[in-house]
């Protein structure tokens, strides 16, 4: 994300884009985002806007869509070409640089001024950069398990295991060659080992549970005691054949619906892929709490505003994200994204009853939240792809090589600090 500036710098003096003449009349809101037209979190959106727009006659909402895998670099060309979008939406992982860049607005005086009342709004800790708010976080969740009810129960489980031993058990008597040819073809855990974030979130949670984190205080840990539990953990599963090796998370979840592997932490977003699993398996896959305690969290996108548009557009800017954020639309929120709202205290009784696993989603957000936990490591934003390099280099060579945790441990540690320095 650090070298994005200059791709931005270049596109912006080298290209015309339609996004960059979008309308800036004092009558009409620019609005970026990845997410229109998609059902639910995209019908939130249209109500937001409608709600904002009967309340500002005169006042329109231009939204405009940018697809999610050219998101960054667009935004990156329009804030360097001086036309950045009113309403700012970004992904939480992303908004570092552009505040870095001191393009997003200082919002603390906005929230003093108008009382929004942000205790306990879940992930909000993210959006502070340098001791001051430059966004609202707009969603936060938190990992649960996928499981296989049938195959736990076939291998002597009547319920799901819970902490880190009876979770490493359950992984060994899932774990079969059931045609016997010597080749493991069913494995009791989906942990993704073939580099990117999703191998550090999946590490994450072994690392959690193991009372560690990959920053404590904002300064990497990664040869702390409890990361080098975690990384042993990793590893354990690894050289024991629980899991796949050197597949993908989405290979994982692939093979989690075909049955071939009977336990998964991940997103809530595994939902959505049960429930178009075939027939045969559909009805043994379920959804559980997390085994390892505390369960990733992580932040996903954040609402905010340009710091060099006029006062007025900045006024109007913030009564739009009063509205985001107001009970009201919190609520319409959950209801449509079929996921808790940021907001605490909001009640679910409608939601629960049309969603039997929404009571899940929200237990496990809030026990994520409360422990203030965040994929992202704090303090390493802008490095984070390279530190995702760093880890898989030296996780490698964990597995591959047979390099003590504790000594990978110490090679992360000591990369990252020069990185980060």
């Amino acid at each position: 994300m650090r070298h994005l500036k200059k791709t931005a710098l270049a596109l912006a003096l080298g290209t015309t884009t339609a996004l960059s003449a979008l309308p800036v009349s004092a009558e009409t809101l620019t609005f970026v985002s990845w997410m229109k037209g998609e059902p639910g979190y995209g019908d939130w959106w249209n109500e937001v806007i409608e709600k904002f727009e009967a309340e500002h006659e005169g006042v329109e909402i231009e939204m405009t869509k940018v697809a999610r895998g050219d998101y960054a670099d667009t935004m990156f060309t329009m804030f360097a070409g001086g036309t950045p979008p009113d309403i700012v939406h970004l992904a939480a992982f992303e908004y570092q640089s552009f505040a870095n860049e001191g393009w997003l607005e200082t919002l603390d005086p906005y929230i003093e001024e108008s009382g929004l009342d942000l205790e306990g709004w879940a992930g909000q800790d993210t959006c502070v950069w340098d001791g001051e708010t430059k966004c609202i976080m707009l969603l936060y969740t938190a990992y649960i398990l996928a499981y296989n009810e049938r195959m736990l129960n076939e291998a002597g489980f009547d319920e799901v295991p819970k902490g880190w031993d009876e979770f490493l058990e359950a992984a060994r008597a899932t774990t079969k060659d059931t045609n016997g040819d010597g080749q493991t073809d069913v494995y009791g855990i989906g942990v993704s080992s073939a580099g990117g974030s999703n191998m550090m979130h999946d590490m994450l949670h072994f690392v959690l549970d193991a009372g560690g984190n990959w920053t404590e205080d904002g300064k990497p840990s990664f040869d702390s005691p409890g990361v080098i539990e975690g990384l042993r953990r990793f590893k354990q599963i690894y050289t024991e054949g629980l899991t796949p090796r050197d597949a993908e998370a989405g290979d994982m979840r692939q093979l989690l619906v075909e049955g071939r592997i009977a336990m998964r932490l991940d997103g809530p977003w595994i939902y959505n892929i049960i429930k178009d699993a075939g027939e045969d398996i559909r009805d043994d896959l379920k959804l559980a709490e997390s085994p390892l305690d505390p369960p990733v969290g992580g932040t996903s996108n954040v609402i905010g505003m340009p710091s060099d548009i006029s006062d007025e557009r900045k006024d109007l800017v913030w009564d739009f994200i009063q509205i985001a954020t107001s009970e009201e639309m919190q609520q319409r929120f959950a209801t449509l994204g079929s996921s808790p709202a940021p907001m605490p205290g909001l009640d679910y009784t409608a939601e629960i009853e049309a969603d039997p696993y929404f009571e899940l989603f929200e237990t496990a957000n809030n026990k994520a939240a409360e422990a203030g936990i965040d994929r992202l490591p704090a303090g390493l934003e802008l490095e984070f792809n390279e530190v995702v390099k760093l880890v898989f280099r030296e996780t490698q060579r964990m597995l591959i090589d047979d390099l003590d945790p504790e000594v990978a441990a110490q090679n992360i540690q000591k990369a990252v600090e020069r990185i980060a320095d």
